[in-house]
């Protein structure tokens, strides 16, 4: 199951919501997430009421088209509390495009051009540093905001570190491939 679904059944168990409310709940809670699709919350909903997680609890006109209420079964809740238990095991793969486009410039470019590209890389990940850093410092972010901040921090200040490692060794990386 995704995580889409997990967090959808997280946002019912506060209790039942339409589609429409599950899609700005969402938003409002992971305000620093892709946004999710109308398509996909409805979608992610078929599929989990098909699979006995959510049930509907009737349908209502709000002054527009029919909106259906979802509410979450006694599986669902044992599927969601399953999946909070469950410890996320660390990725076994470096995959990232940060990655694949510091060992391509390795390959392809010169060791001053490779340079060239950390270096405006870690300049783009030090202004977002910057915005982040201000955003958690405004005593008007909400609390979810300033979560989301201290991931995306955290996860900054390790690509930075990283950067600078490889910066130091450009040369004799991009020696070592091309000998």
């Amino acid at each position: 199951m995704s995580t889409a679904a997990h967090v959808l059944l997280a946002l019912l168990a506060g209790g039942p919501l339409h589609g429409y409310d599950l899609k700005k709940a969402h938003d409002l809670r992971f305000p620093k997430a892709k946004p999710l699709a109308f398509g996909q919350v409805y979608a992610t909903l078929g599929r989990l009421e098909r699979d006995g997680l959510v049930e509907q609890m009737g349908t209502s006109r709000e002054g527009g088209p029919d909106r259906t209420r979802f509410a979450l079964t006694d599986a669902g809740r044992q599927a969601l509390a399953s999946w909070l238990a469950t410890v996320e095991t660390p990725a076994p793969y470096v995959s990232s495009e940060l990655l694949a486009k510091v060992v391509v410039a390795l390959l392809v470019a010169d060791p001053e051009q490779a340079r060239a590209y950390l270096t405006a890389q870690r300049q783009a990940h030090t202004e977002r540093l910057r915005e982040l850093t201000a955003l958690k410092a405004d005593p008007a972010t909400p609390l979810g905001d300033v979560v989301a901040a201290d991931f995306a921090l955290t996860h900054l200040d390790a690509d930075l570190r990283w950067m600078r490692t490889t910066l130091e060794r450009v040369a004799e990386l991009h020696q070592e491939i091309h000998a």
